[in-house]
């Protein structure tokens, strides 16, 4: 699955407002950037406490992206 895909579908079911999700993806050489956008509302679903829920994503992130040998990195913007 792409690692894009792959975080629009976990965190459209995380959010209230699936439709105020968008994805932009950066293409580096040896790394990606996936920014993520969510509705101010639903920013504290998506991190969740301490950090808890957007590190697990990042994990499942890492994992995939040990398949392709790149570094993927997740940044949530405001």
């Amino acid at each position: 699955m792409d690692p894009k895909t792959l975080v629009e579908y976990i965190v459209k079911a995380l959010v209230d407002k699936p439709e105020s999700v968008s994805l932009h993806t950066v293409e580096g050489e040896k790394t990606t950037i996936i920014e993520l956008r969510v509705d101010n509302d639903d920013i504290g679903k998506v991190i969740g406490k301490q950090g808890r829920i957007a590190r697990s994503i990042r994990t499942i992130l890492s994992a995939v992206a040990s398949k392709s040998g790149k570094r993927i990195n997740l940044e949530i913007i405001d």
